[in-house]
């Protein structure tokens, strides 16, 4: 625990070492806020409802430069084999990093509060699917982070990180689609639609908890986290 504690502590304080974390946070709550208030007066409607529907589109461009330089970085700057060389085990230096990531993003989620409190100033809204909304944004970005941090490990060039990790995500994201849904077999649209990270996402925002929706999210940042963990094993048996 005290060595996943060390690695978390050294990539959290990574992300503040450079401009790179405020300008992210910033750009990230401009947008946020600039989509959300564009259509909040026009619906003339108490709701974070316009905002929740665009997330995961944010999701899919701002998680993957998150995590692009996770792995590519310690790569290219040749840390990596120390990093490797060091008496601690993989396992916890990809907890740590993902802790450092998924801690990272959600204070970046939370840092929208200003949304809520223009809802609540303004209308009377039901506060179940602000706070699914809220739990179902997080549970998604760790999902999204722990494909992104795959898609790291993966290359040490990071645009070629962030591309392969926009693509599984998006490609993950759109597969419980109406869009994809409506080509197959009606037999494999539920499974299909399982499969979906939107559709989980939609699920909790709606207020209700699912621990169909919990369990499915947990199971892509594990699976994902134990391909980032084979994929480094792979490195060090060549």
């Amino acid at each position: 625990m005290n060595d996943v504690l060390a690695i978390f502590r050294r990539e959290f304080r990574s992300y503040f070492d450079s401009p790179v974390a405020y300008i992210f946070i910033t750009v990230f709550l401009v947008l946020a806020g600039w989509l959300f208030y564009s259509g909040f007066f026009i619906m003339n409607f108490a709701s974070l409802r316009s905002y929740f529907d665009l997330l995961p589109w944010m999701f899919l461009f701002f998680v993957p430069a998150v995590t692009m330089r996770l792995w590519s970085e310690e790569k290219k700057l040749g840390t990596m084999e120390l990093l490797m060389t060091l008496p601690v085990r993989d396992i916890d230096v990809v907890i740590g990093k993902f802790l450092a990531s998924f801690s990272f993003m959600t204070l970046t989620i939370l840092l929208t509060f200003p949304l809520i409190i223009t809802v609540f100033a303004l209308g009377n809204p039901d506060s179940g699917p602000i706070i699914g909304g809220y739990l179902g944004a997080i549970l998604m970005g760790g999902a999204y982070l722990s494909i992104g941090m795959f898609a790291s490990s993966l290359n040490e060039n990071q645009i070629i990180a962030f591309i392969l990790g926009v693509v599984i995500c998006f490609g993950l994201f759109m597969v419980g689609e109406g869009f994809v849904l409506m080509r197959v077999p009606g037999s494999w649209a539920a499974f299909f639609q399982y499969l979906g990270l939107g559709s989980h996402f939609r699920s909790i925002g709606r207020g209700v908890i699912d621990s169909r929706d919990i369990v499915y999210y947990f199971s892509v940042i594990f699976f994902f986290l134990f391909m980032n963990l084979r994929a480094l094993e792979s490195r060090k048996g060549h």
